[in-house]
């Protein structure tokens, strides 16, 4: 199953797609989408819109996932973030993709085993997880790919439950 998982920001988005079994991960392809800070919102959601179908085009997901909004203490950057989300949510939605929302905790739990973790112990295990040489640098590029991978398990897991039941 290929799934591309999303890291949403205004700024800086990461996008990471990996092939998975749900048991065994490899990188497809990580990067960030960024934008000016000095751009109107609009343009800048256009431009990661653009970059987003750009990736589903090119590396063929069936599958993608977005982190779920967080409480932000600053109510316009949590919105602008939810505006970016919408963006993503769109793009994976009109390419006939199938769409799984995360909380970090379940994030960093899927990864690491831990909710709590720090971005540098998710950064290690995705390293670890997707056989890398070297972390991935980037860690809106590392969160995405931690987002993928959250997904990938989740899926298995839920197709190995709905076989039982049949």
């Amino acid at each position: 199953m290929r799934v591309l998982g999303i890291d949403c920001g205004t700024e800086r988005t990461g996008f990471g797609v990996i092939e998975s079994d749900g048991r065994n991960h490899q990188l497809v392809s990580a990067g960030v989408i960024q934008t000016s800070a000095k751009a109107p919102l609009g343009v800048r959601l256009q431009e990661i819109s653009r970059e987003i179908r750009s990736v589903i085009a090119r590396d063929l997901p069936v599958a993608a996932a977005v982190e779920e909004v967080f409480y932000a203490t600053n109510v316009k950057t949590a919105l602008k973030l939810a505006h970016v989300r919408g963006v993503a949510m769109l793009a994976i939605s009109e390419a006939g993709l199938e769409l799984g929302e995360y909380s970090p905790l379940e994030i960093k739990t899927s990864v690491v085993g831990y909710g709590r973790a720090e971005k540098r112990q998710v950064q290690v295990m995705v390293k670890s997880l997707l056989h890398l040489d070297q972390p991935i640098e980037s860690e809106d590029a590392c969160d995405a790919l931690a987002v993928a991978v959250c997904h990938a398990t989740h899926s298995a897991i839920r197709r190995k439950l709905e076989g039982v039941r049949a």
